[in-house]
């Protein structure tokens, strides 16, 4: 089959970022199909274009049966609201026309957020008489209007409206939490299929000792707490700057955050203002490189906004931290709550609590064989329970079945 994925945020493994949909196509490469992904130039994570200049189409071939098509996309992501929407309905309408050259497709993926490329998938699964893969990996609108950032009542009405649509005119809907069923057929979807989360440990070795990562760091023998990922809105990382601001009376713990968003600048003038020390803010890293990143760590700390809807959520970097064999400090409630508890693989506290945070770390420095056994807890848990290539298997088999 010839799968086309139309994806603004894909990352390959040279890229930050989460590389599920990568590692997917890469499955199904390797089981004979080909794929054919339309994405952008413009980091989701950054915010920047890959080059200097925005070109309307470039092609890349990362392997055999591979091809990434980058489309123009308005290079100004993360300057405010208004300015995101125009970069999404810029690669909405690029990825449209680009779609419109590639032949002979069988299934086009589409995937959610942003919502807007749902409809450039719809659009070109019913032009060019192919079957249509709606994924759902986060529940939008209803998680932007929970964090504030939409709060017009007729976009929100509107964007309800696009959301239930799509649902109801998918052949399939695909969503990456057991959280998001209920909200998904609630609105209209008829055929609704579960493909979580999950992560390859292939790619994360447990000997390296990451000493060099450290050095670049400054850091010794400092207990030492990662946050990898975007630093947005919803991912709530004030609250780790006033964790830190509590341990300031353990200098033998700091917490390394690795990634970028639009948060980001603003929480390093917040953290000079406090006069944090034990708080480094680092560059992202690619998906490639980060087996030598959690090397150098001794936790990994997953974090959102105490809200409602986020309890639905099956955040990816927590199983990568579980694959890298690192405990998982977890300021997040619901059902990725019972993964990590059930597996013994981290401490839960209170989201939106830094007192309780700051407990918890304090717990696995003052006892590193316990934070091993926790890592090592959750390593195996990703290897039984939620391998990338056992979910990858179960997509491609509800692909292959939709192509009758």
């Amino acid at each position: 089959m010839h799968i086309l994925l139309i994806h603004q945020a894909f990352a390959s493994l040279d890229e930050a970022g989460g590389t599920r949909h990568y590692e997917m196509a890469r499955f199904l490469v390797s089981r004979g199909h080909q794929v054919t992904i339309i994405a952008s130039p413009v980091s989701y994570l950054t915010g920047k274009p890959q080059q200097q200049k925005v070109r309307w189409l470039t092609r890349q071939q990362p392997e055999p049966g591979m091809t990434v098509l980058r489309a123009y996309t308005y290079p100004a992501l993360h300057r405010s609201f208004f300015h995101r929407l125009i970069s999404f309905f810029s690669f909405m309408v690029s990825s449209l026309l680009a779609g419109f050259s590639v032949k002979q497709v069988d299934l086009v993926w589409g995937t959610s957020p942003p919502i807007f490329q749902g409809v450039t998938a719809w659009m070109l699964a019913r032009l060019k008489g192919a079957r249509f893969l709606f994924e759902v990996r986060d529940l939008w609108p209803a998680f932007a209007v929970a964090a504030g950032v939409l709060r017009n009542p007729l976009l929100i009405r509107l964007s309800e409206g696009l959301e239930q649509f799509l649902y109801r005119h998918a052949d399939r809907v695909v969503v990456n939490s057991p959280g998001f069923i209920e909200h998904v057929s609630s609105r209209g979807a008829h055929w609704v299929e579960l493909v979580p989360n999950g992560a390859d440990p292939a790619m994360f070795d447990l000997h390296e000792d990451g000493a060099d990562i450290r050095q670049q760091w400054g850091l010794k023998d400092e207990f030492v707490v990662l946050y990898a990922g975007a630093h947005g809105l919803s991912n709530d990382l004030e609250v780790v700057l006033d964790s830190a601001r509590i341990l300031s009376d353990a200098p033998h713990i700091r917490f390394v955050l690795v990634g970028d968003g639009k948060e980001k600048p603003r929480l390093i003038r917040r953290a000079d203002e406090m006069g944090l020390k034990n708080i480094l803010f680092m560059p992202p890293v690619a998906k490639k490189e980060m087996g030598e990143v959690f090397s150098a760590v001794d936790a990994c700390l997953a974090i959102l906004k105490p809200l409602e809807w986020y309890k639905t959520t099956y955040p990816n970097k927590v199983f990568d931290y579980m694959a890298a064999g690192k405990p998982v400090v977890l300021a997040i409630d619901g059902v990725i709550r019972e993964v990590v508890e059930s597996h013994g693989a981290g401490i839960a506290v209170p989201p939106g609590n830094p007192q309780a945070l700051a407990q918890a770390v304090r717990r696995l420095a003052a006892d590193p064989q316990t934070a091993r056994e926790m890592g090592l807890a959750g390593r195996k848990a990703v290897q039984n329970c939620y391998n990338r290539q056992q979910f990858s298997l179960h997509l491609a088999e509800i692909i292959e079945e939709m192509r009758f």
